[in-house]
């Protein structure tokens, strides 16, 4: 038996009732099922600056295309709320470990908005092709810039190690480019593609290139971060203190042989095994192998220093909260 026509028709029949259906005098429109204007929710757009500064050179974001680009990433932050506010909430904790890094190898400290985008400061992030950690490295570069990486260790999981091999990859960048933009952009494009398109098209200003959508995107996005994080409440993110990831204190216990049980050994410590995953999340297994005997320093969280209720949170930057 064929119910689509009874179906159809009374599909149609609901609809147009709903939606007041009938021609009006101005043409075969329906009627706006919204009635009061008043109650639709507040949107608005972002105000794109006319420039912005960015590894101490100021760029210019009037020129059309410049200023259409960083409107779009900038409409993105602002309505991704969850993960906005969650990477801001995040930046407490790791921006105080990342920043120091950064000042000791001579990285401009904007580089970390562009750890920000890449794993919105999660070192659990890992993509769709692998790439792991807040710098996002591929295997094969991690290995290429000093870290162990195997089915039992992964560095590109250490905060402060990943961040020391992205140090180091950033300034080989540097000296092919002697421009941290076009650095920047190579970090996302690699940095074959970016001299290659430069010398392709016969321009050495990284923004006036003409690049795949993701790594044409890629600066802006930077950039965008870092125009949000200066003031997040113009985005409407209105954090208090309290919101923020507390810096969780830890001792450090360093160890030259392998352990056959990570969850004994967690608890021979005074702690779990999610709480020692937690803090070392570069641990891949539940035990470490060491059959080179490395040295490894471990972190075992302050079991009384760990709660939320008895820890005042200090903003790593006071532009982020509003009391």
């Amino acid at each position: 038996m064929n119910l689509y026509p009874k179906i159809l028709i009374t599909t149609t029949a609901l609809v147009c009732s709903f939606m007041n259906c009938h021609a009006t005098s101005e043409g075969n429109y329906p009627a706006s099922p919204i009635t009061n204007p008043t109650t639709a929710l507040p949107f608005s757009s972002p105000q794109v600056p006319e420039s912005v500064m960015f590894c101490g050179k100021k760029i210019d974001l009037t020129r059309f295309d410049r200023h259409e680009r960083m409107d779009r990433e900038l409409l993105a932050f602002t309505y991704m709320h969850s993960t906005s506010i969650q990477t801001i909430k995040r930046a407490n904790r790791y921006f105080p470990i990342v920043e120091p890094i950064l000042k000791e190898y001579g990285i401009p400290d904007d580089f970390k908005y562009l750890m920000a985008i890449e794993s919105n400061c999660s070192p659990l992030a890992r993509s769709h092709v692998g790439a792991s950690g807040l710098w996002q490295f591929m295997q094969t570069t991690g290995k290429e810039y000093g870290l162990e990486v195997n089915k039992n260790i992964d560095e590109r999981y250490h905060v402060e190690k990943s961040t020391v091999a992205a140090c180091k990859y950033i300034k080989a960048a540097y000296k092919k480019y002697n421009d941290w933009i076009a650095v920047a952009a190579a970090y996302n494009g690699g940095q074959a593609r970016i001299i290659g398109q430069m010398q392709k098209q016969q321009t050495d200003d990284t923004l006036d290139l003409y690049l795949v959508e993701e790594t044409a995107r890629y600066v802006y996005r930077i950039i965008a971060a870092k125009i949000m994080f200066s003031n997040p409440s113009a985005f409407g993110f209105r954090l208090k203190a309290s919101d923020l990831y507390m810096q969780v204190p830890y001792k450090e216990v360093t160890v030259t042989t392998g352990i056959a049980d990570l969850a004994a050994w967690a608890k021979e410590q005074g702690t779990t095994y999610a709480l020692l995953k937690n803090l070392n999340p570069w641990l891949r297994d539940n035990f470490l192998q060491n059959v080179s005997g490395r040295t490894y320093v471990l972190k075992i969280p302050v079991q009384e220093k760990m709660h939320y209720h008895n820890t005042s949170i200090v903003p790593h930057d006071k532009r982020w909260v509003v009391e």
